[in-house]
């Protein structure tokens, strides 16, 4: 087994409760969703499709529109956080399953 596994390990043994719910995570998460919406209204606001930007005017509200952008960051600032963690999470269980193969093969 290699020291960063074993790191990892003792790491997320002690830590896996509390990353669940961190706020670092979500705040990057946040910030890739703002990013997105600056995006958008770039892309709406800039002429680039003329047409679209002429419904928009006409049809759409502003304050919809950022009501959208704060959902959808808010929606991948959550779905960030989930991903994040089930991503440790399974390095830590294969790395529980490495131990156990470690181990049932010594026994043999």
């Amino acid at each position: 087994m290699q020291l960063d596994d074993e790191q990892f390990f003792d790491y997320w043994t002690k830590n896996s409760l509390k990353q669940k719910n961190s706020s670092r995570t979500f705040l990057i998460g946040l910030s890739s969703g703002f990013a997105i919406g600056v995006g958008v209204i770039v892309a709406t606001f800039s002429g680039w499709f003329p047409r679209a930007t002429m419904v928009a005017n006409s049809k759409m509200s502003s304050i919809v529109l950022f009501v959208a952008i704060l959902l959808i960051s808010v929606f991948i600032a959550i779905m960030y956080r989930k991903f994040k963690w089930e991503m440790q999470e399974q390095r830590f269980l294969e790395i529980v399953a490495k131990k156990n193969k470690q181990q049932g093969s010594s026994l043999i």
